[in-house]
């Protein structure tokens, strides 16, 4: 990979957007929508060379399903695409102003970050999600997946630099994919030390991606994280919403990060739970029980899906339909646990206890924090972003699901009329 050549147009690109009026770039997107609908066709079709690939090399299905395109899929992203066009256009924005008492006048306004980069794990529809949101904030993007989805990738790619191509103002040169070889990441070394080329890098995946990126770069870093999302059923619960809620948490979807892996219970009211909530999951997911939730759901649990479970269980991203129980005594307690294995991520109680559930989001260390509700709605999407370049879990810039505004910083812009110190 030309790392100077690529980072140069990207840079030119980026330079180009920003001048651009916020009708100019949603027509661009419009026109990229309306491509990847019509080449639906053959983005699914190099999708299904991945799939077959993946299959053949032994990947879990619950991986696979990261991977997979389909007619759905393609109408969600194209639809999550236009929810991004109809967002405000953050670039100009005005913060803050004030004028000075010698008169000068003083601005905050926001501006993009200019050249992003992105080191993403299998899911193809992060390729849009992540060009749309720096294309509307007048960023250029570098898209770093996996090997595992690059012809989707590619396919992708090339349908929307050719729709931009041909659109008046498009700006083409605005996305680039990195060819990947399968065990080769010397690219990844290259773009996480382009000092003075790429102004930001976000990493996407699993635990250890985001480690070799945190660890590694030299240039900025927005942190994504993996997701050891909780489920605390506290002794002022409704167990019937407790149960289903579970049971969307952990099994609607368990392959991603806003999946619960460990649910909390406290011991008043675990003899009555857990017996529903296995109950409710019907032998789909594999129990991994503390001491006192192992001897309550031994005589009635399927031995196959339940067994004891070990210290390395507890902060453990399954990303499958597995989890763990702990037992707690008190809500204090369970906040304690979290706060100790949790990934900053998504948290969630159950409870009735007004006091509680204001304790518990006051005292609970993570980027999203819920009540009486699933885990499963940390999405951009979900949050009215459209798309999302990830859920950031660190604190500075950014946190939570990141959407438009992420790629973009501040500038203070003064207007003087001859001013001297």
């Amino acid at each position: 990979m030309d790392i100077e050549k690529i980072t140069a147009s990207l840079r030119i690109a980026s330079q180009t957007l920003s001048l651009q009026t916020a009708s100019k770039k949603n027509k661009a997107l419009c026109a990229v929508a309306d491509a990847l609908k019509k080449n639906q066709d053959s983005i699914i079709a190099a999708n299904k060379k991945d799939i077959e690939i993946a299959r053949k090399s032994g990947m879990s299905e619950s991986i696979i399903d990261r991977l997979l395109l389909n007619d759905k899929r393609i109408d969600g992203i194209v639809e999550s695409l236009r929810l991004v066009i109809a967002q405000t256009d953050p670039v100009g924005e005005e913060i803050s102003g004030w004028k000075t008492p010698n008169g000068l006048n003083i601005r905050q306004v926001r501006v993009p970050l200019g050249v992003a980069a992105i080191i993403y794990e299998n899911r193809p529809n992060v390729t849009v999600d992540a060009f749309s949101l720096a294309y509307k904030s007048g960023n250029s993007i570098l898209l770093r997946g996996s090997s595992s989805s690059y012809n989707s990738n590619k396919e992708l790619v090339n349908v929307i630099k050719n729709a931009l191509a041909k659109t008046e103002d498009g700006v083409a040169d605005a996305i680039e994919l990195v060819e990947v070889k399968e065990h080769d990441h010397s690219d990844v070394d290259k773009i996480l030390t382009a000092v003075g080329k790429i102004d930001v890098v976000l990493p996407r995946g699993g635990k250890k991606l985001i480690e070799t990126v945190v660890n590694n770069a030299r240039i900025p870093v927005i942190e994504t994280g993996s997701g050891v999302c909780h489920l605390y059923v506290d002794e002022f619960a409704d167990l019937e919403m407790a149960c289903k809620i579970a049971e969307n948490a952990k099994i609607q979807r368990p392959s991603v990060c806003n999946a619960v892996e460990c649910i909390v219970v406290n011991k008043k009211i675990a003899v009555k739970f857990l017996p529903m909530m296995t109950k409710k999951f019907d032998g789909r997911v594999k129990i991994h029980a503390d001491e006192e939730s192992y001897k309550i759901l031994f005589s009635s649990a399927n031995p196959e899906i339940l067994i004891k479970a070990r210290d390395e269980d507890f902060g453990n991203e399954y990303l499958s339909n597995e989890c763990c129980i702990k037992t707690v005594s008190s809500i204090e307690g369970a906040i304690d646990y979290i706060n100790g294995h949790n990934t900053k991520h998504s948290e969630s109680i159950i409870t009735e206890s007004r006091s509680h559930a204001r304790l518990f989001q006051s005292s609970i260390d993570a980027s999203c924090v819920y009540v009486n509700a699933s885990t499963r709605f940390t999405d951009g999407g979900e949050f009215g972003f459209g798309a999302e370049l990830g859920i950031s879990t660190q604190k500075l810039h950014a946190r939570g699901p990141m959407g438009i505004k992420a790629l973009t910083t501040t500038k203070y812009l003064i207007d003087g009329d001859g001013q001297i110190r």
